[in-house]
């Protein structure tokens, strides 16, 4: 089975970028969001990225989970 990466809908502040980055690599969710927070002040760029990660990454299908005729 592969790992996808998809937005977080459990570990969402924002968008669930950060969430979802720390999903598939496995780690903390605030260690994402501190290196994030640490690449927007550094270098400034970080804002649009979030930005443009927020676009481009989709949620997580979902699969008929509470659903009645499921």
């Amino acid at each position: 089975m592969s790992k996808k990466l998809y937005k977080s809908d459990e570990n969402k502040m924002l968008e669930g970028v950060c969430g979802g980055l720390a999903e598939y690599f496995g780690i903390d969710p605030t260690l994402v969001r501190l290196g994030w927070a640490l690449f927007c002040v550094l270098g400034g760029s970080g804002v649009l990225a979030y930005i443009i990660a927020a676009i481009v990454m989709p949620r997580r299908p979902e699969y008929g989970f509470g659903r009645d005729d499921a």
